[in-house]
């Protein structure tokens, strides 16, 4: 049997260029489909990467009880150091690594186009560049706490075009002098713009309010110790999340969006290309109709048949599955886009990402169309009579 199913298989591949127009056109829709699936899908796993990427095990976020974005959060002075003094918290000579953080969405310009866009101006304390160790200066200094200066994060100075060091820019009625650009690993950090937190609080009136409070823990396990400390007092009420955990929840609802918008356009994408699939196999089918019906005559299986028929419609599925997944990986791997968050309703910058995971999902997508697109062909070569067949010129 396997003997049969082989010589029938080489037999029929080797009639392919016979074939080539029908062929072509099942190749390239199915091309056509990967491309659209890896190339949307790396889209929600760039922003997801992007969200995540710094987000530490070893970081706590605490926020008010029932907020589920910073923006939404608020904690006053009292709150923010009965947070630091929780047990949990590493210290460094006595004093808590945390980082009591503000954060507002400014609106500023793009260079090329003078299209405002959403930033988060981000006040952070001294202790955020410990806890936040991914956070490297490319050019210029960190700002001075007391002093209206800011550093930026390299995707947004990249995509604004003129918040670069040495320059000004006016936001709640007080001038900021730019004087360094950070980069973060790629990570939600590098879309925003960092200051101190206490001339923030001067420049929008928001004396001794905070958002939240970034602190490190002395270990993984001592997360659990500072949530039971700090659900145990009465006097406040807060979550606690790891910082990883949290950024993971932020990314949730545009990464769902965004993968289930790409699935639906595949799907429809995919019927097209499952259709191709059919009328080419048909074709062959067709074409070959007397040299089925010899083999069948000379004593070949149908299971033989059945085999060769599927065999050409994987090959010519994994041929379009490969060339779409070389054109996603050529259009898309890298690309730099923006897109607005609607967490913090600010602008995320973040890469494409096409992962060797999504190839391989394209590629199982590709092979599943051509396989499908020729289930019917296939049974209908192994049922055509044998004598009719032979009749037929």
């Amino acid at each position: 049997m396997w003997d049969q199913i082989r010589a029938v298989t080489a037999l029929n591949l080797r009639s392919v260029p016979q074939r080539v127009g029908s062929s072509l056109v099942a190749v390239l829709g199915i091309a056509g489909v990967v491309v659209v699936l890896v190339g949307i899908l790396s889209m929600a796993q760039g922003f997801r990467r992007a969200m995540t990427t710094g987000g530490d095990p070893l970081t706590a976020v605490v926020l008010r009880a029932g907020a589920s974005a910073e923006t939404a959060s608020m904690l006053g002075l009292d709150a923010v150091r009965w947070i630091e003094d929780a047990p949990g918290i590493a210290r460094d000579g006595g004093r808590p690594i945390a980082s009591a953080e503000l954060v507002m969405v400014v609106r500023h310009g793009r260079a090329d186009t003078g299209r405002a866009m959403n930033v988060s101006l981000r006040g952070v304390q001294p202790a955020a560049f410990t806890i936040r160790d991914e956070i490297r200066l490319v050019e210029g200094r960190r700002f001075q706490p007391g002093r209206h200066e800011v550093i930026v994060g390299r995707a947004v100075a990249r995509r604004l075009g003129n918040l670069t060091t040495g320059r000004s820019v006016a936001w709640a009625g007080r001038t900021w002098e730019v004087v360094g650009v950070f980069q973060g690993d790629g990570g939600n950090a590098e879309s925003e713009v960092w200051c101190d937190v206490g001339m923030l609080q001067q420049a929008f009136r928001r004396q001794n309010a905070f958002q939240a409070v970034y602190a490190r823990l002395e270990s993984r396990q001592r997360l659990e110790t500072l949530r039971m400390a700090l659900s145990n007092d009465p006097r406040f009420e807060v979550d606690v999340r790891q910082e990883s955990e949290y950024y993971a929840e932020q990314s949730r609802p545009l990464t769902s969006l965004i993968t289930m918008a790409g699935l639906f356009i595949s799907v429809l994408m995919g019927a097209g290309a499952i259709f191709s699939a059919v009328n080419t196999m048909y074709a062959s089918v067709a074409a070959r109709t007397r040299e089925i019906a010899t083999l069948r005559a000379l004593g070949f299986g149908r299971l033989a048949v059945v085999c060769s028929v599927l065999a050409e419609a994987a090959a010519l599925a994994r041929t379009g599955g490969a060339l779409g997944a070389l054109a996603a990986w050529a259009l898309f791997d890298g690309y730099a886009v923006s897109t607005l968050n609607f967490q913090s309703m600010s602008q995320v910058a973040f890469a494409f990402a096409v992962s060797p995971a999504l190839i391989g999902l394209g590629m199982a997508v590709a092979m599943g169309m051509g396989l499908i697109g020729a289930l019917w062909p296939a049974w209908r070569a192994a049922r055509l009579p044998i004598a009719a067949a032979l009749r037929d010129v």
